[in-house]
């Protein structure tokens, strides 16, 4: 299995327009970000990618959106706030409920070399967790490369990671993927024996994959987090009124049988 990806290094994007796709799904209260790891943890890919002379546009989800008054309260603009004072210079919050609106496209439109825009957050549009075609073809019509650096969403295939880099020509890696993709490649090719493999999350619906092939290659692996529930119902326990996935009862049955499990 080859880990090889293009990365930031590997390109020059000086007068070109960048989408990069970050985490910065962080926590708020009251409208102030309470942990900035995951900002800071961007900064490196976007440094570079000012330093090339790209013009920089920033893209994210934040928390779930299902309702007018999730978009009041889950809006990046305090990212884009904070993300300024970090970098040193200007993050110009895109404001947009269609996140790639007129606002947007103003905004994109007027931009410099070495400038730093934020859309509003992706979840803004529905189209985004189903990998809408319309939502993907929006993202790729206002940028030339797309630079994917948001490692925790990856797996996911929704309009900002995996539908937009379908429609443009140039699609690289960040460092702080590149970093955990390094990262994961060496330990699952060549691992210290016994490799043991944690796993955790919420939904096994997201993981089918990554178990699957987890079980072939560590010795031992240990499930944790909400998902458990699904393994522990699969192996005759009560769970309560615990999540539970029973579309996947079947497979964790079988799965359960070398898998350990722990709350």
């Amino acid at each position: 299995m080859s880990l090889n990806k293009k990365s930031v290094d590997d390109i020059n994007v000086k007068g070109l327009r960048v989408l990069c796709r970050c985490d910065f799904n962080v926590p708020l209260k009251e409208g102030q970000i309470t942990d900035e790891n995951r900002l800071v943890a961007a900064l490196p890919t976007i440094k570079k990618l000012i330093a090339d002379g790209g013009k920089v546009i920033l893209c994210s989800h934040l928390g779930k959106v299902k309702t007018e008054e999730d978009k009041q309260t889950k809006t990046l603009a305090p990212v884009a706030k904070r993300l300024s004072e970090l970098l040193g210079q200007e993050v110009k919050f895109a404001a947009d409920p269609e996140v790639v609106g007129p606002n947007a496209k103003a905004a994109v439109e007027a931009m410099q070399d070495g400038d730093v825009i934020l859309l509003e957050n992706t979840r803004f549009r529905a189209e985004e967790t189903k990998n809408g075609e319309a939502f993907s073809k929006d993202l790729a019509s206002i940028c030339d490369v797309f630079v994917n650096d948001a490692f925790g969403t990856a797996h996911r295939a929704h309009c900002s990671n995996v539908g937009v880099a379908g429609l443009v020509d140039t699609a690289v890696v960040g460092y702080l993927m590149q970093k955990e993709i390094d990262f994961l490649g060496n330990a699952v090719e060549n691992p210290v024996r016994p490799f043991v493999a944690i796993l955790g999350g919420a939904k096994v619906a997201d993981k089918l994959n990554v178990i699957s092939n987890l079980l072939e290659k560590c010795d031992t692996l240990i499930i944790g987090g909400g998902m458990a529930y699904t393994f522990l119902k699969a192996k005759g326990y009560e769970i309560g009124k615990s999540l539970v996935d029973e579309t996947k009862i079947d497979y964790c049955t079988l799965e359960a049988k070398v898998a350990i499990i722990i709350l």
